[in-house]
């Protein structure tokens, strides 16, 4: 044995020096395990110290217990976070552990996929220190719809801890594909997750640029469907992305870009501990529908604390800048639509940016106007500020906190409820800090809050429930701007559901019928669907006024009736890129929503286990002879009823089931 190769040397030492030098050179391995509570997902930390002179390393694995057997849905992925003063990635050595926590409550969503939430996981914690004695915690969870986990630094210091990088990784393997986005270059008006979604490309692909990849990110390996992304993105930190290189199958966490935010703020946080990093999500199935479905990322969030929120309502807003850019600066082009508002039985009207050069009046008179017809204004707000150099007005009103509370003081004076800040264009800790300095004091306010040019929702829906929705998306707006668009957005839309929209609301601006400077190829039926599909607390209808009130009547009662809020979500049926078919109850009545997003029609067979006994009366909307038309139908289902539906290529449908019992 290799021990016994110098024993002549060893023989010299005293005996007890011998036991030490032997064991020395054994590996120290040490494994924590947590299982799901239906014991299907399984966490495993792992603590190697390999033999004497080579660092330990700390590293992760995730297993899936399927009827075919174990099966590793996450294979060895490191673990660590590097600091300025030193590192906490590397030559660590176990401190301590807690005992395992069970988390078992429910609590009630005003907006989202489901109305009452179970959060129900267990969660460990294994704590390491440094030769400094600089402590590291790694908390882990794990639920029947996934794991998370995240770094804190337990211990109370005097020195600010700086983090300069992560050792985090996720090791996918180099089968099988992904759904995921580049990481925006940094522009004028980047970053703001507005790219398109790389359709089914395979895992090893490298990023096209250096910048790296965005969550969240879909991925499809040895049968399993993975989701990754973040929650519970505090004040005091960056929101990550995943850098370009991908080795192995291994992706690593990437810091906000430097050059972001005009070069304002670093994108190293910084603070005194004990402190809290956010959970690092990985949503898992063997299904779609877990994907889809999966509440994860709000039961990671911290809970609200909101005292009141009688004060917030979701709901449906007519929006006139899709239709007209100029709209917001007259005050005559802007009254139409909240008289649309009035008509279709919506709750809101949207007056986007310049609102400040209207004409013929001005923002105080349009409220006025909106409360008198009991519509709730929505106004458009730029961030910057230094962060950004964007010259849509109203500027400098949103970044200074003094200036920011007059502002709000204004508004609720004036009955505006709610605002829509755009052009944030950075994750960095500062950046990040102003999105809650701004949700905060819009409590107090009562103020309503919608983010665009922004980061993807990160938990906060459920701390901040007057968040009610988020851009950070390529949605209808690039008809204005973006030639490539209409080509790709049937078979980008159909990636959504599984992906952005999974994670938490999205503003896309749905329902657009007539064209703006690029036509559309999606046909009437599939943006009717859009509504259903996509999920967000505020749903802004981008079209101009004469295309909902010219559209047909039982398009226009859809309209008005369409909720925004949802008691349960089913995901249906649908692959990612292809199609998708939804499911959403409010009220007891189910809606549902399809869309197709390739070149030929699509079958679908829509099962309906999800209905009470009895009888039923399905009402749908799909698209007509043409791609501009729709046909509309009534019949009697029962659950267990299986209905044949075909889309037209890039086509889509609705449909309501109301109880006929």
């Amino acid at each position: 044995m290799t021990y016994f190769f110098n024993m002549n040397n060893l023989c010299r030492l005293p005996l007890f020096l011998i036991f030490i030098t032997l064991m020395n050179c054994q590996p120290e391995i040490k494994k924590w395990e947590l299982s799901s509570p239906d014991e299907k997902v399984v966490f495993r930390l792992m603590y190697e110290k390999p033999e004497e002179n080579k660092k330990s390393e700390i590293s992760y694995e995730v297993l899936l217990n399927t009827e075919s057997g174990e099966k590793p849905a996450l294979q060895k992925s490191p673990l660590g976070i590097y600091l300025l003063e030193d590192s906490l990635a590397n030559d660590l050595t176990f401190h301590s552990e807690n005992k395992t926590i069970e988390i078992d409550e429910t609590y009630e969503m005003i907006a989202g996929k489901n109305r009452n939430i179970h959060n129900h996981g267990f969660e460990k914690t294994v704590i390491f220190q440094n030769k400094k004695g600089k402590q590291l915690a790694i908390d882990f969870r794990v639920y029947d719809d996934g794991v998370a986990f995240r770094y804190r630094f337990p211990v109370k210091d005097s020195i600010v801890y700086t983090v300069t990088g992560e050792k985090t990784s996720f090791n996918l393997g180099i089968s099988g594909s992904k759904w995921i986005h580049p990481y925006d270059t940094v522009t004028r008006y980047t970053p703001a997750y507005e790219t398109y979604y790389r359709n089914g490309i395979p895992m090893g692909s490298q990023a096209p640029g250096a910048q790296g990849w965005a969550f969240p990110a879909l991925f499809e390996t040895n049968g399993i469907w993975l989701l990754l992304t973040e929650s519970n993105l505090k004040d005091n930190f960056y929101g990550a992305h995943m850098a370009a290189e991908v080795h192995e199958g291994i992706y690593k966490i990437r810091l906000p870009e430097p050059e972001e935010a005009l070069d304002t703020g670093p994108a190293e946080p910084g603070q005194l501990p004990p402190w809290e990093m956010p959970w690092r999500v990985i949503i898992i199935g063997e299904m779609l529908n877990t994907i889809v479905e999966s509440n994860l990322v709000i039961n990671l969030a911290e809970p609200s604390s909101f005292e009141d929120i009688s004060w917030i309502k979701p709901g449906r807003a007519s929006w006139s800048w899709w239709s007209d850019h100029d709209s917001p600066r007259d005050y005559n082009a802007l009254i139409p639509f909240i008289d649309l508002a009035v008509e279709m039985g919506w709750e809101y009207s949207l007056v986007d940016a310049n609102w400040n050069l209207m004409k013929n009046g001005d923002l105080e008179k349009i409220v006025k106007y909106a409360n008198e017809k009991g519509i709730g204004t929505l106004v458009w707000y730029n961030s910057g500020g230094p962060h950004n150099s964007v010259s849509e007005q109203l500027r400098n009103a949103m970044h200074q906190e003094k200036r920011r509370k007059e502002e709000f003081q204004k508004l609720r004076e004036w009955g505006v409820k709610g605002v829509k800040v755009d052009f944030f264009q950075s994750d960095k800790p500062h950046i990040i800090k102003l999105y809650h300095d701004i949700l905060k004091d819009a409590e107090k306010y009562q103020i309503l809050c919608n983010f665009h040019g922004c980061t993807i929702p990160r938990g906060w829906r459920r701390t901040y429930p007057h968040l009610l929705t988020l851009e950070a998306v390529k949605g209808a707006e690039a008809y204005s701007f973006d030639s490539s668009y209409p080509q790709a957005a049937p078979w980008h839309n159909t990636i959504l559901p599984f992906t952005r929209n999974v994670i938490g609301p999205m503003d896309y601006t749905p329902v657009s019928f007539s064209d703006q400077v690029y036509p559309h190829t999606t046909t009437f039926g599939h943006e009717l669907a859009l509504s259903v599909v996509f999920e967000s607390g505020i749903v802004h209808f981008a079209d101009k006024v004469e295309a909902y009130l010219e559209a047909p009547d039982f398009v226009r009662r859809f309209l008005s009736e369409v909720p925004v809020t949802w008691e349960q979500t089913r995901f249906i049926d649908g692959y990612p890129g292809k199609y998708c078919v939804v499911a959403r109850q409010n009220d007891g009545k189910w809606y549902l929503g399809a869309i197709n997003g390739a070149g030929e029609s699509q079958e679908v067979l829509l099962d309906l286990p999800f209905l009470p006994e009895g009888e039923h009366m399905m009402e749908i909307i799909n698209d007509g002879d043409d791609d501009r038309s729709f046909r509309y139908a009534k019949k009697p289902v029962r659950s267990g009823d299986r209905i044949e539906v075909i889309m037209r290529p890039r086509g889509g449908f609705v449909a309501v089931v109301n109880s006929l019992d």
